[in-house]
């Protein structure tokens, strides 16, 4: 009949808005209609009574149909007496339409009708025997595999020797001695005051008219860098690499618990990882090939123990740092060997995916080389020793840059005039080809050298920052062209006609990195990793808690997904690449992508506001 057209049918329809966490439709509650999703995302979840743990079977985007499952009823093809067993509650804001089962009835004789409920229900059909896969592959490596439940108490050793403050360096030697250990704390009442380590005392006995019978107290580290017996073992692990230390007091309630090694730590989880940092220590020119093999299987282990991807980042960035390291101070040696010393400080810094701390493989270098004096005698070394570091940085297993960011080129190296001069053109003359060096630039992170040069490299930078404001919407009208993808716009996903590949490299990590870039330039932070960037706007209450909070979920995300991928490729020797198929993310991974894409486009977006025309 007429009257029972789409339009004349619409009037029975509801729209209906819901909130973040709002409870859709309830479990064991009679379903008297579809609902059609115009904004927002939703979850199927199932409930265990028992442990109160929700597991998300599907995600239901914009332009997809709620109540499915009660279809069946409403046919009257069901077997069984209704009982839904799923709730479906908003992960956003939802706007939805409330089709009754009237409406479907009266529609029912329109093929057209047939035809999408059809597709819609083979599409989600196939996404929920993909979620239960997944959960239950999930739930088979969590029982075999108990590397994220591994804390410091389980490797620490629970009895840690201790001196006090006042007795005698000669005492803390003996214990060492007697106990066959590498250190001992410093404590007084219950309080840890400092640390004395094996490599302290052969200085202090080395050192001309040195008294053993001196207080301890005169050697210690004082204030030592702890961690808590409650940590995650990897936690530890970093903060051993970040700090180049290889002893941790662990702490618990203001006490000590006991000491945790590094030693500890790699014959529980990965000895290869000590083996490596040896071989970095010890390398020179024909056995740093050796290295990248070391941390690959390092990197390979922690993403098969599903180590949170930032902390596999921090270290892996820990190792890859002492590389370069040694590698800057095995070029310095050569040239030494040569005749050739060095004239005046140096400050080495590398940028890229190395300078925000995100390479987890040997890829191309990028980085460049400050000096102090501008003077024939610094050019010619600084030269030569930009060709040695590249060099030896091929030698370990880095590709030449393609791009040339080398500090091997003149224009990658320069004492501190020639770079305020060359930062001064990038700025007042930004042409694509100087925002594109730029953007490259404030990646940098100091890797060695003169922590004071870098302080007055950075000030100088600041300075040429207050001259050059245009500088800055220069970048953002270049950021305003690669703007950061969405999924599920209502009409194509309705019809199942959204994109099916992203480049994560390309269209996501870049426009954010660079987005973070803009924001910290102008509220005055230079160089550091994204993560220190995130904590410095949210520390000048830029990004509030809140968003900081989401922010870090969704980088881990999308890194997650493209760590992965690529270390996946790299494996199965297969051409490496950023792009990744939508169609084969399991449901709780689009959940995931979806919202973190949602929460990196707010952060384009504040980073681009005070730049609209």
């Amino acid at each position: 009949m007429e009257s029972d057209t789409a339009l004349s049918l619409l009037s029975m329809c509801e729209v209906r808005h819901y909130k973040k966490n709002d409870m859709i439709l309830k479990k064991n509650t009679p379903r008297d209609g579809l609902l059609l999703l115009l904004e927002g995302l939703s979850e199927v979840v199932v409930k265990n009574d028992h442990s109160g743990r929700e597991e998300v079977l599907e995600v239901i985007q914009t332009g997809e149909l709620i109540g499915f499952s009660s279809l069946s009823d409403f046919l009257g093809v069901s077997k069984q007496p209704p009982a839904e067993l799923v709730e479906v509650k908003a992960s956003s804001e939802v706007q939805a339409m409330f089709i009754p089962f009237e409406v479907v009835r009266k529609r029912w004789g329109d093929p057209a009708v047939h035809d999408y409920l059809l597709a819609q229900v083979a599409v989600r059909l196939k996404d929920v025997y993909t979620s239960l896969a997944e959960q239950i592959k999930l739930a088979t490596d969590y029982g075999e595999n108990d590397a994220l439940m591994i804390r410091v108490q389980d490797v620490m050793s629970s009895e840690a020797a201790a001196v006090s403050p006042a007795a005698a360096i000669q005492e803390a030697a003996q214990l060492m001695l007697k106990r066959k250990i590498s250190s001992v704390l410093v404590t007084e009442k219950d309080s840890l005051k400092g640390i004395i380590t094996e490599r302290d005392i052969v200085e202090w006995a080395a050192a001309e008219g040195a008294d053993m019978t001196a207080p301890a107290c005169t050697i210690m580290t004082a204030n030592p860098i702890t961690v808590s017996r409650s940590a995650y073992y990897y936690d530890a692990l970093s903060l051993i690499l970040l700090k180049g230390i290889k002893h941790l007091p662990v702490m618990e309630d203001s006490k000590v618990a006991g000491i945790v090694t590094l030693s500890d730590l790699l014959r529980k989880k990965n000895e290869n990882v000590i083996k490596t940092v040896q071989k970095i220590e010890k390398a020179d020119r024909d056995s740093l090939p050796q290295i990248k093999t070391g941390i690959y299987e390092i990197m390979d282990s922690l993403l098969r123990d599903r180590v949170p991807i930032l902390k596999a980042l921090d270290i892996i960035t820990k190792l890859y740092d002492r590389l370069a390291g040694r590698i800057i101070a095995l070029s310095i040696s050569e040239l030494k060997e040569k005749g050739l010393q060095q004239p005046c400080e140096y400050a080495f810094y590398h940028m890229g995916s190395s300078g925000r701390g995100e390479q987890f493989m040997l890829t191309d270098q990028d980085h460049f080389l400050v000096y102090e004096n501008h003077s024939k005698e610094a050019g010619e070394f600084f030269e030569e020793l930009g060709k040695r570091i590249t060099s030896n940085m091929e030698s370990a297993g880095y590709a030449r840059c393609k791009g040339l960011m080398m500090c091997s080129e003149k224009k990658w190296r320069g004492a501190l005039s020639v770079w305020e001069e060359r930062l001064r053109t990038w700025m007042l003359q930004s042409t694509n080809d100087n925002l594109l060096s730029a953007q490259n630039f404030f990646s940098y992170r100091l890797i060695s050298g003169s922590e004071e040069l870098h302080a007055k490299f950075e000030a100088r930078i600041l300075e040429q920052m207050k001259k050059s404001r245009i500088f800055l919407y220069r970048l953002a009208q270049l950021e305003r062209e690669q703007p950061i993808p969405a999924l599920g716009q209502p009409l194509r996903s309705l019809f199942k006609l959204q994109r099916k590949s992203m480049d994560m490299k390309k269209e996501v990590l870049f426009p954010y990195h660079h987005s973070l870039q803009i924001l910290s330039l102008t509220h005055g932070k230079l160089s550091g990793t994204p993560l220190e960037k995130i904590d410095f706007l949210k520390d000048r209450q830029v990004f509030s808690k809140e968003f900081t909070h989401d922010l870090i979920e969704s980088v881990s995300t999308i890194l997650t997904l493209y760590v992965n991928r690529r270390w996946q490729q790299e494996k199965n020797g297969a051409v490496l690449s950023s792009v990744v198929s939508l169609l084969r993310l399991s449901t709780r991974e689009k959940k995931e992508l979806i919202l973190s894409l949602k929460t990196l486009k707010e952060l384009q977006s504040h980073a681009l506001a005070r730049f609209t025309v």
